[in-house]
């Protein structure tokens, strides 16, 4: 019989050998789904042997591994600000960056009740849900043009007991306006923000796996953000405020297009990376 570090080893020099980042680390999460026990638990049992139908989900999950395909997607879930989450590929994975968005929002609105928040772009509903249960009697719209994602993100909102304070509309914001929306005190999103330029050279893992219209806008990379900040602007109260997640390097652009829509009060915020990770703005 094959035993758990048998398993182990084999799956990690596999790995290894088609590219794949940390392989020690995925072998080990895959396999403490399959037996069902934390990935530390693992080395309590080294010496465990692997029956067949566990073997062969195993070397399912490592096959699909090697072939890129992210692991979140294999394992059907991840971690976000505290919170499993599903994913699947009707989405982008959350990131830990994006915690960062919702901290600052959390953060700067804490003693604020009776909120009302759109989140344009949901995927996995990761934002809405951990702003709905870290924000009192908060209410939230979230929108996304996949009806895919909405699904997986209500379906996560309901995990998580927050399906009655979140409203799912599919929604396009490029080709729609937000007239019959209400006002918001807050509007968040983090866009697709990769240029069709630099989608080429991206890890395997989002090039071939997570969904494209999630990821790049086919233009510059600024689309997104120029559209949102002049639509968002008529549709924040008084003080109300915008806040964006951004990449590398576009903190600049980013800034002047929401100076250009007459937010002001505009900021940056790093990342653990000291990289300008968010943006945000209020208007008068």
């Amino acid at each position: 019989m094959i035993t758990v570090l048998d398993s182990i080893k084999l799956s990690t020099d596999f790995l290894a050998g088609k590219g794949i980042e940390s392989p020690r680390t995925n072998a080990e999460l895959l396999l403490a789904d399959i037996i069902e026990c934390k990935r530390l638990d693992l080395y309590l049992l080294f010496d465990r042997p692997l029956n067949e139908i566990e073997l062969q989900r195993y070397r399912e999950y490592i096959k699909r591994r090697a072939s890129f395909e992210p692991l979140q997607y294999i394992l059907g879930k991840v971690e976000f600000y505290g919170l499993e989450l599903s994913v699947n590929k009707s989405v982008l994975i959350p990131r830990p960056e994006t915690e960062l968005l919702v901290e600052n929002i959390i953060n700067k609105f804490s003693n604020d009740k009776n909120l009302k928040i759109l989140d344009i772009g949901c995927g996995s509903g990761n934002i809405s849900i951990a702003l709905a249960l870290n924000l009192i009697s908060t209410n939230i719209i979230t929108t996304d043009i996949s009806k895919e994602a909405l699904r997986l993100a209500h379906a996560n909102a309901k995990k998580h007991n927050v399906s009655s304070r979140i409203k799912f509309q599919n929604h396009d914001i490029l080709k729609n306006d937000l007239n019959d929306f209400p006002m918001f005190d807050v509007i968040v999103s983090n866009p697709p923000y990769v240029s069709k330029e630099s989608f080429s050279s991206l890890q395997r893992e989002i090039k071939e796996f997570e969904p494209r219209t999630a990821v790049t806008d086919e233009d510059d990379g600024y689309t997104f953000y120029k559209v949102i900040a002049n639509k968002a602007l008529p549709k924040l109260i008084p003080n109300g405020n915008l806040f964006f997640e951004i990449a590398l390097g576009q903190a600049d652009e980013v800034i002047k297009i929401m100076d250009q829509n007459h937010f002001t009060n505009i900021k940056t915020i790093k990342d653990y990376q000291k990289i300008d990770r968010i943006v945000y703005g209020e208007v008068q």
